[in-house]
């Protein structure tokens, strides 16, 4: 593809990689290392001058030296005088901070916001935000997609019968009517109380899930204790199997342990925007790819067309 360069920082060259292999081009030759009192070091070795320039770059754990290394790889683009810089962020970190709900808080999602179009985007391709409201966070263009139609593709091939879509929160449940729509499927909706950042309270369960095959849907696993808790909830009501959907799997602190345990909860099953480490490779974590939904969408947004079909299946 003429024009087009895609840098990867070291967040996670192999989905950097796979949207490669996808489009059939070469990952730009960066060099992204440290300097000895561990300053984010970059140096472009290639040229890019005029060029179509695609970062990715998920700033997932570690947060601060991933997103550095996106600012700083932004700032070496725009510097090396490229055309168009596009962060890409499969996932975007920070976002759980999206408003002032109490005193004395940041606005942590709109300050990153600010510091990608200070470093010099142009454009942000991103998927499954926390809050869609981040997306006016910018004064550049967002486009952002879903993971739905990958994670829904691998149910379809498990075959499942009667199946209960659950939302895990109030404010899911419209993606959750997004998933029981793509896979023909009841909605519920786990009702819950949160009793701290990390920790919630399960009230009870609003739909019929009785007898049913459960697929908990959510954009984030962190210590997975809420889903933990839902499946909890769900065995309780007479929930036969109990599966998870989750776009990012962060599955820090005593999340593995939790998942293991969990005997109820047969699969987690995420998506590779963030690397699944060898520590946290466990049976019942299953990783399927968005490198083609990210590679079609780079590939439409460097030929100028329309991106809109790649998250169609999300309007209800």
């Amino acid at each position: 593809m003429n024009g087009l360069a895609i840098f990867s920082g070291n967040a996670n060259p192999e989905l950097a990689k796979a949207i490669c292999e996808h489009l059939n081009v070469s990952l730009a030759n960066v060099l992204v290392a440290r300097f000895s009192e561990g300053e984010t070091r970059v140096e472009i070795k290639e040229n890019i001058r005029g060029k179509d320039v695609f970062i990715i770059q998920p700033t997932c754990p570690p947060p601060n030296e991933n997103l550095m290394e996106l600012l700083v790889l932004i700032d070496a683009a725009r510097r090396a005088s490229a055309d168009r810089i596009t962060a890409v962020l499969p996932y975007y970190g920070y976002a759980r901070q999206d408003r002032k709900d109490q005193p004395r808080v940041p606005i942590t999602a709109k300050l990153v916001a600010n510091l990608i179009v200070a470093a010099g985007a142009n454009r942000v391709l991103t998927m499954d935000l926390h809050a869609n409201q981040i997306q006016g966070f910018f004064d550049i263009p967002v486009d952002h997609l879903y993971a739905i139609n990958a994670l829904c593709d691998y149910f379809n091939t498990k075959k499942l019968t009667n199946l209960a879509v659950v939302s895990p929160d109030v404010g899911g449940i419209k993606m959750a009517r997004a998933y029981a729509k793509r896979l023909d499927a009841g909605l519920a909706i786990v009702d819950k109380r949160r009793s701290s950042p990390d920790k919630t309270e399960v009230m009870h369960i609003l739909g019929n899930v009785k007898g049913k095959n459960a697929i908990l849907v959510d954009d984030i696993i962190a210590t997975g204790g809420s889903i933990v808790e839902a499946v909890g909830a769900l065995t309780k009501e007479g929930v036969k199997d109990v599966y998870a959907a989750v776009s990012h799997g962060i599955l820090s602190g005593p999340a593995i342990e939790r998942i293991a345990d969990c005997k109820a909860l047969k699969e987690v099953v995420i998506t590779d925007s963030i690397p699944l480490g060898k520590s946290k490779k466990i049976s019942k974590i299953k990783v399927v790819t968005i490198a083609h939904l990210l590679g079609e969408a780079i590939h439409r947004i460097h030929d100028e067309e329309s991106i809109s079909c790649l998250f169609d299946e999300t309007r209800q």
